[in-house]
């Protein structure tokens, strides 16, 4: 709470800046600009909407939406409402739908009609769910086009829950304010990607989310601690050119970076989906300073559509951030070709505790400089601290979540006391070094254990995506008779468009291992390979280890 009293809250954080800023251009999508004033009135119309819904605090609602102004307007409603939005991923199938929708005890749900069969399937099975409000396709100025709430009458009906025109109801509505006196302890629930197993509710309090994953809405220095010094840094912000945020919504890292934004006054632009062509057309229209990326799956075809005759002139871009899996060297200098100015910053870190750290690397070549969050800490299995030299889990300490929503065992298991502090345990290994740094080796559950050594496979990732043909490369560990695992890696080649003959692949195999042993102890180099058009990822870009995993269920492996 600052010295004016006023909680730090994320709704009233946005509204007291909204009331400063209200002609600022904070939002753009689908074409249009949107100022603070024009958010501030959306998000107020479906509140009021809600709350004639009967949603009120600690009320969940499902925001099942693709990339849209409706998902930014929808969660700032929930919020202003002390409601908790939950993140949907929109590639679901109805089974793991169903069990999202009950495991957050979401009573109403917010959907594009494009995902809604899926949705009423799911929806049948969540006695708890019973309003639906349905979005047609993103329109212009006029807004979305209307839903045909006919056709899906039926499956409603069948599901128990009521169809709603979210246009419709939201043109009916004040776009007054509600006086709704809040709470720094108000809740957000962000669900995690479930690349290893079913999502997990991380429940953040607002004064915990806003210092540990919006960096206290100033990613260049010390947190504003009060809203009165966050509306003066906010009004003072001369940062005029707009980020592109271009991975979903529904994933932490983008909510987290538009959430920033509204809080620190800087423009944002939210792509609709991931089209290399058209995200460097934004980049050239609006004049981008940066874009938002998840990794090389991510960044590669971007720098792929660089290099093409006739692409935009990407030369003013002076940074590129990247959370949830790292940027590979390659890709990082091939992009600096294009904008000899740029800044890559790899944001490390989980849905669970936020923002750890960063890895920067500037103009001037791949120079590297780390820094980590002051409650960062390396702990072994006693929680105790390690020793240098030796590796422990990643502990973050102070501003870190209440728990997992509707999973206490897990919750006890993860959030723990240290040094008298609450504090984070994730499966994150690291390596202390004699200067105190310490050195990520990668995220304990997908670490594979070959013969008693440890591989962690964003390190043989990093290694595999620094040749020159390897476009794409997830690694995960196989059963082995002898070593128990053995590492194989899923490759897609670069400019790969089906699959390559059997004299092709053994070349590549050879001059691929030939490389890894360069730079990788013998134990760490691929045993065994699987070449692909294209490697699979989440919707969020980060590796879907399952599915590399069943590459290797076949026979030959």
């Amino acid at each position: 709470m600052d010295e004016a009293g006023a909680p730090l809250n994320l709704a009233t954080m946005f509204e007291a800046v909204a009331d400063v800023l209200g002609d600022r251009v904070i939002l753009s999508h689908a074409g249009i600009d949107h100022t603070y004033r024009d958010l501030e009135a959306r998000a107020n119309r479906l509140a009021r909407v809600l709350r004639e819904l009967g949603i009120g605090p600690n009320d969940h609602v499902a925001v099942h939406l693709r990339n849209r102004i409706e998902y930014v307007e929808t969660v700032l409603a929930c919020l202003k409402l002390r409601a908790v939005p939950i993140n949907v991923n929109y590639r679901f199938t109805p089974a793991e739908l169903q069990y999202l929708y009950a495991d957050s005890d979401s009573v109403v749900l917010i959907i594009g009609e494009a995902d809604l069969p899926a949705a009423l399937d799911a929806a049948a099975d969540c006695p708890q769910l019973r309003d639906v409000l349905v979005l047609g396709p993103v329109g212009g100025d006029a807004g979305p086009a209307a839903p045909d709430l006919a056709a899906h009458r039926a499956a409603a009906d069948t599901a128990g829950v009521s169809l709603h025109d979210y246009a419709a109801l939201t043109a009916a509505q004040s776009e007054q304010r509600l006086g709704i006196a809040r709470s720094a302890d108000d809740q957000m629930i962000i669900y995690t990607g479930g690349t290893t197993g079913y999502p997990k509710g991380v429940q953040w309090r607002h004064e915990d989310l806003y210092f540990a994953a919006l960096s206290g809405a100033n990613l260049r220095g010390e947190p504003r601690r009060t809203v009165t010094e966050l509306v003066s840094a906010a009004r003072a912000s001369d940062e005029v050119r707009p980020l592109i945020v271009i991975p979903p919504l529904m994933h932490g890292n983008a909510i987290f970076s538009v959430l920033i934004a509204l809080l620190a006054g800087t423009h944002r632009v939210i792509v609709d989906k991931f089209d290399p062509a058209a995200i460097l057309a934004l980049v050239d229209r609006y004049d981008a300073m940066g874009m938002t990326v998840v990794g090389d799956g991510m960044a590669r075809p971007l720098l792929d559509q660089m290099r093409l005759p006739g692409a935009p002139d990407v030369s003013r871009i002076e940074v590129i951030g990247s959370g949830g899996a790292l940027l590979s060297d390659e890709v990082k200098a091939g992009i600096q070709h294009f904008a000899p100015k740029v800044r890559f910053i790899d944001s490390f870190g989980s849905t669970e505790t936020g923002q750890d750290g960063v890895l920067e690397s500037g103009p001037g070549g791949i120079k590297y400089a780390v820094a980590k969050h002051p409650d960062l800490r390396l702990v072994g299995d006693d929680l105790q601290p390690v020793g240098v030299g030796e590796e422990g889990n990643f502990a973050r300490l102070g501003h870190v979540p209440l728990g997992y929503y509707n999973d206490p065992v897990k919750t006890a298991e993860t959030f723990r006391m240290i040094e008298g502090r609450r504090a984070a345990v994730l499966g994150d290994r690291g390596r202390l070094t004699e200067d105190g740094r310490i050195v990520f080796l990668g995220r304990g559950s997908t670490c594979i254990n070959t013969g008693g050594e440890k591989v962690f496979p964003e390190e043989v990732e990093q290694a595999l995506k620094a040749h020159p043909q390897v476009g794409d490369a997830i690694v995960v560990g196989v059963p082995d008779e002898r070593m128990g695992s053995a590492v194989a890696a899923v490759i897609a080649p670069t400019g790969a468009r089906g699959t390559l003959a059997p004299g092709e692949e053994a070349e590549l195999t050879a001059s691929i291992t030939a490389h890894c042993r360069e730079v990788l102890a013998g134990y760490k180099v691929p045993r065994h390979y699987r070449y692909v058009p294209a490697a699979t990822r989440t919707a969020s870009g980060k590796a879907d280890y399952r599915w590399a995993a069943r590459q290797f269920e076949s026979p030959g492996t």
